[in-house]
Formats: structure tokens, sequence, C-alpha cells
């Protein structure tokens, strides 16, 4: 049990890759807070892991307000008793150029993207500090490491996070929270289907990009995400894992 009376809390984990790590981190024994504004699927989650025996609590959260991230990360530990995982996870993807993005969708990206994760950050450390230390695993992208001509806005926030995550992992070294981040390439999933994988012609194009010659499932992820939040990790902060089938070594 690689998480074993760990406790965390993923953002986004209603669906997807924040599926995939509430799942994986619960049958490492890691009781699971899994946050998200979709409720009917977080709701359906949370009873599929309680009713394979693992822990777990869904909480509704808006990562872009700070008075609900301060409520989640009160019932977590309200729950559980710490806090030792956060796993900013939630995150919107938009296919749109630069002319063509108004200042709202540019506004809407950011808060969600970036804000979220700077919010939950901010909610997080005073538990984690509480507990002896923990880990930040922030959600980046390759769109974070290199330009983004289909997603320059999604691109900008994904490089904000990049650079927060190793603004935390200095401030806080010392005190025991460790802060990565974690950047995926072309992954299935919700977020990803309606547009990078839309049809058989962006399939291939995204194949065309990946060395590996596959999607990325959302699996692939968790299992880094997984890695950095153990103590198999303890040595790693403000570090990036890139998990991209190589398209970032081109």
């Amino acid at each position: 049990m690689r998480l074993e009376n760990k406790v965390a809390l993923i953002s986004g984990g209603s669906r997807g890759q924040g599926a995939a790590e509430a799942r994986l981190f619960a049958g490492e024994g890691c009781k699971v807070v899994i946050a998200d504004v979709l409720e009917d699927e977080g709701r359906r989650l949370e009873a599929e892991i309680n009713e394979t025996g693992g822990e777990c609590v869904f909480v509704k959260l808006d990562v872009t307000s700070e008075d609900e991230w301060n409520a989640a990360i009160n019932t977590t530990v309200e729950r559980f008793g710490k806090l030792d995982i956060l796993v900013n996870n939630a995150g919107i993807y938009r296919q749109v150029g630069i002319e063509d993005t108004s200042e709202e969708l540019w506004d809407n990206i950011f808060d969600i993207n970036a804000k979220g994760v700077f919010l939950g950050t901010k909610a997080a450390i005073p538990e984690m500090r509480k507990a002896g230390g923990g880990s930040i695993i922030n959600i980046s992208s390759v769109a974070g490491l290199i330009g983004s001509w289909r997603a320059p806005a999604y691109g900008a926030t994904k490089g904000a996070v990049r650079l927060f995550t190793k603004s935390t992992a200095i401030q806080y070294a010392a005190e025991g929270i460790r802060c990565n981040s974690v950047h995926p390439g072309i992954i299935e999933t919700p977020m990803t289907t309606p547009t990078l994988l839309r049809d058989d012609a962006a399939r291939q194009a995204s194949l065309d990009r990946t060395p590996i010659g596959r999607v990325g499932q959302a699996e692939d992820v968790a299992y880094g995400v997984l890695f950095l939040a153990s103590d198999e990790s303890s040595f790693m902060t403000g570090s990036e894992l890139v998990i991209d089938g190589g398209l970032f070594a081109q």
C-alpha cells in the first residue's frame, strides 16, 4: 500500500484523469476526497470507491472560490483528521486562437486553470503544516513547456502553473511540503475528446505528433501522480514530470 494512512484531496476528481487518480489512490490505501463541480459524477465515483473497500467523500467545489476551497479542506480534515496530498487537477481546455479569444474567455480559463491552483495550494498548506508535511501535485501540460498555437490561453495558464509550482516548492521545502508539476501530452479524457480527438483526422494528427504511437490514457498520468504523492518521491520538489509519449522530446 503506497499511500497507506494518507489523506488526499483531488480537484476535478469526478471524471477523466481525476477519477483515475482517485481510484488508484484508494486502491493504494489512501483516504480520498473528490472535489468537483460535477456532483452527479462525483457522487457515483464516491459510491463506487466505498463499495469496493475504499474510503471516499465527495465535496462540491468551484476552484475559483476561496470560500469553497476552505470549506473543502475543512471537510477533509473533519472527516479524515488531516491532509497529506493535494492534487490540483481541475482544468478546462479551449481551442481558440489569440484574435478569437475574448477577454471574458481569457479570464475564465485563467480563473480555473491558474487561480484555482493558487487558491487550492493556499488553503492546503496550513493543514499540511499541521500534519508535518505533504505533497502538492499540480497538473500542468506539455502546453506549459512549449508554445501552443491551437490553444494559446490554455498554454499560458499551464506555463503559469509550472512556475507557480517551483515558487511553492522553494518556499515550503523546509517545512516538508513538496510541490511538483505533471505535464501530460495528448490524453484521452472528456476534456480532449471534443477537440484534439474529435474525429479520425484529429486523432491521426495527435498520433502523428506522439512518437510512442498511441494516445495516452488517464491511467498513464495517474501512475505518475501516484509516484509524486507517495514517499517514493521524497527527494523531489519543484520538478516537472512529463508524461507525453515522447511529444516534448522532438
